[in-house]
């Protein structure tokens, strides 16, 4: 009986420690929103996707980018899972995840808010796991 639990608090321990490597390894996290589930930074500002982005490039530069922050990534840092590392035309690097680049909205003021969702005539949404 005590190996048994021994065994399952262990099991849980790694299952918990795996859980956090990957929440530090991941460049944004979950959390919940007026709108649902959406892709947070790290002061748990809500991530946008463009739809204008394509061909692989990223659509959000100069004024837009100003406005739109992208989600900057380091020069050493890799892809993971969903996660991946996409080239700007500067040549700087961003995350993109599940294929769609990621951004912040300037206007949104406090952790939570949506206000960019549905900008521009619905090219901007909010990104979702």
């Amino acid at each position: 009986m005590i190996s048994k639990t021994f065994a399952a608090i262990a099991a849980a321990a790694v299952i918990c420690t795996i859980s956090l490597a990957f929440a530090q390894m991941a460049p944004a996290k979950i959390a919940y929103t007026s709108k649902g589930k959406a892709l947070v930074d790290g002061k748990g500002m809500t991530r946008y996707t463009f739809d204008k982005d394509a061909g692989g490039k990223s659509m959000c530069n100069g004024p837009c980018a100003d406005n739109w922050p992208p989600l900057m990534a380091s020069a050493d840092a890799k892809a993971t899972g969903d996660w991946t590392v996409v080239a700007r035309d500067d040549g700087k690097m961003m995350w993109a995840y599940k294929g769609k680049r990621l951004y912040t909205w300037k206007k949104d003021s406090a952790p939570g808010d949506t206000t960019g969702d549905g900008f521009n005539n619905g090219v901007w949404h909010m990104a979702t796991p």
